[in-house]
């Protein structure tokens, strides 16, 4: 049966009968036109959520503050992915743990006309104030006594926060003079009438000495290891440190004995040039031990300045470049010239750390010529059961050999040498290149590079290699045996490895993980991981970034094995630039310096080598130290 039906009832239904009357005489009400012409506005974003940095165990809030047609819902995100009930404006983490350390948080805010993301905020996880990170200690030349450059006890720095927008530039401590040694790093130390602090050590060109709190600057104590009437060093007419020579090599710290040591250079009122020792208190800067001491030696040989039977010490021919070393008891100094400006030897001495009297000398080159110890300012390296470790630069080199295949007047020149350090200084091995006459006369020595020592490997064959490397002028890098370095053989061949053409090194090389790091003058920083005992033939991967002149000398953090973190200091002829790679894959930069415009830069220096710890990096400067970690 056909059924009428009303037409209005029809546009009742779809909406639109808002000006007619309903079937059944019902008035029906009209729909309302919209608020706005232009329909509601798009959510924006007026106050971005902020990074935010708690220790474990603690809650981060991350707030936005949006604008847009009401009404607005949130959806906050934990690294792209919805939190589950965070749906204001505001989100309340759960007690952060360190794994949560670098996590991203982000919020969509939505209306009727669609949606937003806002920016993305970082969460910085430190460690626990119940757990606070182990005590670090910096108290030598990179690190250790292999001189491998590692930190394994950094749990601060990561992976995931050492990139622009949450580390950089956080300090800068500003001192009287050049830093070339590499500042020292002590944590928990009482200093009287101003509580326990973690301490920096800096050392300057203007002959002084600093203790600066590591996290605020304070300058907790300052001497100057000069005497009265006495200034700096000039540069002696050398382009290598200018303008003054004052305290130049790395010093090395006994916290056993409280006190920090370091070799000072002065000129006094007559011209007369000096070269002390001195042992500093680390909780006040007062001179130890009947401090400072003279520095003055003779050895018996018939080379520069020498009074026919002896070679005399000239401290005003000489600068301690080299870092110092510590072992059992004992400090040892190595001494470079100014440039090569001759009379100058190879010598290393050895002072009793208790009274500072010296206890031992050696000269490399007593009956020839040349000789000095740079190495970059790297420190000799010592070896498990004493031996000492270093690189001598181009002087002379006795072909002729004795019966044990050692040089016959004593001269070492242009050597990689183990010296025993049982009863006196003396050489016990050593390597030497079968084209040392051509790398003497055309200055391409080993000398400019500093050693490492290995751990022990086993080969392919289950013995057992004790190794070192280094490398110098001549762009090539040397693998010794250091149970037996191979002495000298003019046919060649008696190194344990030898790896061509990688570039001069003026640096010292690093070790993590079963790999050798070097970084080489004008190209990139090299990884070598070892296998079977033997270092690969070319890089098993390398930075994109190149270096120039002098290169870079790597250093190593790590919390253990995990979150490990290379970084290495651009010169670039004004302006530095602090690098920080994955060791794992150089080519794989976590930070750079020059990423935050202007916000990181900082001055460079010739041969610094960066120091890490408890979560900062400590650059040396021409002015001061700066400072970089975690951004506030």
């Amino acid at each position: 049966m056909f059924r009428r039906v009303c037409f209005a009832r029809m546009l009742c239904f779809a909406g639109l009968a808002w000006s007619l009357t309903g079937c059944g005489g019902v008035a029906t009400s009209p729909a309302l036109p919209p608020t706005s012409p232009t329909g509601p506005v798009l959510p924006s974003i007026t106050t971005q959520p902020s990074n935010q940095a708690v220790s474990v165990g603690q809650t981060a809030t991350f707030s936005v503050v949006a604008a847009g047609t009401a009404p607005l819902t949130f959806q906050w995100r934990k690294t792209s992915v919805n939190v589950v009930g965070a749906t204001s404006s505001s989100y309340t983490t759960t007690p952060a743990l360190a794994s949560d350390s670098g996590a991203t948080f982000d919020v969509i805010v939505t209306n009727p006309a669609g949606n937003v993301t806002s920016s993305a905020a970082t969460l910085i996880v430190n460690p626990s104030i119940v757990n606070p990170p182990p005590a670090v200690d910096v108290t030598t030349y990179h690190n250790d006594l292999s001189r491998t450059g590692q930190n394994l006890n950094e749990v601060i720095l990561t992976h995931a926060n050492v990139k622009s927008a949450t580390f950089g530039k956080i300090g800068f401590f500003a001192v009287d003079g050049l830093v070339d040694a590499q500042p020292l790093y002590l944590s928990n130390v009482t200093i009287p009438g101003k509580g326990t602090h973690d301490v920096l050590y800096v050392v300057t060109e203007n002959d002084s000495a600093y203790a600066f709190d590591a996290t605020t600057g304070e300058v907790l104590w300052q001497v100057s290891a000069l005497l009265a009437g006495e200034t700096v060093s000039d540069n002696r007419s050398c382009d290598q440190v200018v303008p003054n020579i004052g305290i130049t090599s790395t010093p090395v710290i006994d916290r056993t004995h409280g006190a920090i040591y370091l070799v000072a250079m002065s000129k006094d009122a007559s011209g007369k040039y000096h070269q002390r020792l001195h042992a500093l208190d680390l909780t006040s800067g007062a001179e130890l031990f009947g401090g400072p001491t003279t520095i003055q030696a003779t050895y018996p040989g018939t080379g520069p300045n020498s009074t026919g039977s002896n070679v005399v010490f000239d401290p005003g021919q000489y600068k301690e470049r080299a870092a110092l070393l510590l072992l059992n008891g004992v400090i040892y100094t190595a001494w470079a010239s100014h440039c090569d400006i001759n009379p100058f030897n190879g010598w290393i001495m050895g002072f009793n750390a208790s009274t500072l009297a010296m206890t031992t000398v050696l000269n490399l080159t007593p009956n020839g010529t040349d000789g000095a110890i740079w190495m970059s300012g790297a420190g000799p390296a010592v070896d498990s059961t004493g031996n000492i470790y270093l690189l001598d630069a181009n002087g002379t080199f006795d072909t002729s050999l004795d019966s044990r295949g050692f040089p016959s007047h004593g001269d070492f020149g242009n050597a990689f040498l183990k010296l025993s350090a049982t009863g006196g200084l003396a050489v016990a091995d050593y390597f030497e290149v079968a084209n040392q006459d051509f790398e003497n006369t055309h200055d391409q020595d080993l000398g400019s590079g500093g050693p490492l020592l290995i751990l022990d490997l086993t080969d392919n064959s289950g013995a057992v290699r004790h190794l070192a490397v280094g490398g110098g002028k001549d762009a090539n890098i040397y693998v010794v045996n250091r149970d037996s370095m191979g002495k000298f053989n003019p046919a060649g061949g008696n190194a344990y490895q030898e790896i061509d053409g990688i570039g001069q090194v003026f640096s010292a090389p690093a070790y993590f993980n079963n790999t050798v790091y070097v970084g080489p003058v004008g190209t990139s920083i090299k990884a070598f991981g070892i296998a079977n005992a033997l270092l690969p033939p070319t890089p098993s991967s390398q930075t994109a970034s190149s270096f120039s002149y002098p290169g870079a000398t790597p250093a190593i953090s790590a919390n253990g094995s995990t979150n490990a973190i290379l970084w290495a200091v651009e010169n670039s002829g004004g302006a530095g630039v602090l690098h920080a790679y994955d060791p794992a894959n150089l080519a794989t930069e976590l930070y750079n310096s020059n990423q935050a415009g202007t916000r990181d830069n900082f001055s460079d220096n010739k041969f610094i080598t960066p120091t890490i710890a408890n979560g900062k990096v400590y650059v040396g400067t021409p002015t001061g130290v700066i400072v970089f970690g975690i951004l506030p």
